[in-house]
């Protein structure tokens, strides 16, 4: 399972495994989605699959959640999702109207984020050999001209900022799934990026880097970019926005709301002369209005990302082994 979590085996599962049989240096770039030149236009183009547990859970479902993580990492290389394909792998028994209702919200989804599905596939597994519905997504969009945003972009002097408040996606799954109650319910943050990353591109087209900070939370998305770029990056621990309900219950489950699971936030590197104009752009934005200044990108301790505690301290952030809380996406 660990090997599925977006950490450190996750990255070592497509080093040693998938990137010698595949080849090219498109995909060794591993970026949220590859951007290709087609016909003198440039294409970012991505796939994902989606297996969370339970189906249903608050703020959301596994079909919305397809749409938006694809168009998502899309979004992550600047690109304006256009058109997308769906697949699902249904368990035999599982009740037409469940799949009626995934459906429905799939398609919602995208049209609320401007992308069509255009094409598709269904397959049936036996009885025990799946978990209700699975959906696999794929999706390629256009990159506006002038754009490069890539990992290996970040470099010391951008500014690190955060789009919102972290961890409600993994921790509103994990409380539907174990029963859990908070005294409060706990939404998902499940939603598509692109217009936001519209109002940021609009400031400026030289954002270094965007990144969802999906499986693994924060704290992976910043060693990926981290080690990608050969360069350090410092955290303030308090100038992340955690919510209260989410920082509660982190503390009962034991977990660490860095590394928690988000479905509609982003983490950007941006040059510190453009950073007050994106962040401007980003709070009059909707899925903006909580950004905040969450740390920069140094010369010091190269591919290693260190926080700055309450304490007036240091910690170095690693990235994950695994995965906390799996089968959240």
């Amino acid at each position: 399972m660990g090997h599925g979590g977006g950490g450190a085996l996750s990255a070592e599962l497509v080093e040693n495994v998938f990137l010698p049989a595949f080849g090219g240096r498109t995909l060794a770039a591993l970026g949220d989605s590859a951007a290709l030149s087609l016909g003198g236009a440039r294409l970012a183009f991505s796939t994902d699959s989606f297996v969370v547990r339970p189906l249903f859970f608050p703020g959301g479902c596994i079909g919305d959640l397809a749409v938006n993580g694809t168009v998502n990492d899309l979004a992550m290389s600047g690109a304006r999702a256009a058109y997308l394909s769906c697949a699902f792998i249904l368990e035999e028994g599982v009740e037409t109207s469940v799949v009626g209702r995934i459906a429905g919200a799939l398609g919602d989804a995208a049209r609320a984020a401007g992308v069509e599905v255009v094409t598709g596939d269904t397959k049936v597994v036996e009885s025990g050999r799946g978990d209700g519905v699975y959906v696999n997504t794929a999706g390629i969009g256009l990159i506006p001209p002038g754009v490069d945003i890539r990992p290996q972009r970040a470099r010391p002097g951008d500014v690190v900022l955060l789009s919102g408040e972290i961890g409600l996606h993994g921790v509103a799954v994990m409380s539907m799934r174990q029963g859990l109650e908070f005294g409060v319910e706990i939404e998902s943050d499940c939603a598509a990026l692109g217009g936001l990353v519209d109002a940021m591109l609009a400031v400026t087209p030289d954002l270094h880097v965007l990144r969802d900070p999906t499986r693994g939370g924060l704290a992976a998305a910043l060693n990926e970019i981290a080690a990608a770029a050969g360069a350090g990056v410092v955290v303030d621990e308090r100038a992340v926005p955690v919510p209260p309900q989410v920082a509660s219950a982190c503390a009962v489950l034991g977990l660490d709301p860095m590394y928690v699971a988000n479905e509609g936030k982003l983490v950007a590197f941006v040059p510190r002369e453009h950073a007050d104009g994106v962040l401007a752009a980003m709070r009059a934005h909707p899925l903006g209005a909580a950004a905040a200044v969450i740390g920069a990108c140094v010369p010091d301790h190269p591919g290693m990302v260190v926080a700055r505690t309450a304490f007036g301290g240091t910690r170095v952030v690693d990235l994950p082994l695994g995965e906390q809380l799996p089968r959240i996406c």
